[in-house]
């Protein structure tokens, strides 16, 4: 990233920060911004968050090593990562009809995680998140091993944790992602 698109970047960041302190009471900004100025590998993982639709917001305090977790607060699944399957297996299984990826990949290639369901669940204290879409989050290997994979949405006031076939995938299932700085 250029320092002029760097620069322009952040702000966006500290504007949602700003307008959503409630996704993290008693973090002080100027905090943040060290860790983000001293994390460009991180930062661009943040930016390219931004650009697929997730909307990164710090969603809690620094942990014990000072770093603070970002996840995807946009409120439906972010637009630029739908109609993924879930791993690469899953995608090669599929003989017909592929989608463009899988979740796991291209979270990798972001260079984040993927939600997991306590994270899922810690996010929707903030919100109401995925009212019409879903989200991919990280799977016990034990349900992988069988074929499956899980995903989360919020409906009826409640969150709702499913588990489907890994090599789905849907227009309105994406994936919600985190990442420490």
């Amino acid at each position: 990233m250029k320092a002029e698109q760097r620069e322009v970047f952040i702000g966006t960041l500290k504007l949602r920060f700003e307008q959503h302190t409630h996704r993290h009471p008693g973090v002080d900004w100027a905090d943040v911004h060290v860790r983000l100025q001293g994390s460009p590998q991180k930062l661009k993982s943040l930016h390219v968050m931004e650009t697929t639709g997730g909307e990164p917001d710090v969603t809690g305090a620094a942990d014990d090593g000072g770093t603070y977790l970002f996840c995807d607060c946009a409120v439906e699944s972010p637009q630029g990562r739908r109609s993924l399957c879930f791993d690469a297996e899953a995608l090669h299984s599929r003989k017909q009809n592929k989608p463009t990826g899988s979740a796991i990949d291209v979270a990798a290639v972001m260079g984040i995680s993927l939600l997991t369901e306590a994270q899922y669940r810690a996010l929707q204290q903030f919100g109401e998140f995925d009212l019409k879409t879903s989200s991919w989050v990280a799977t016990p290997p034990e349900v992988r091993k069988l074929g499956g994979a899980l995903f989360c949405d919020r409906r009826y006031g409640k969150v709702f944790v499913y588990h489907n076939g890994a090599e789905s995938y849907y227009a309105a299932r994406g994936f919600r992602g985190s990442i420490s700085v």
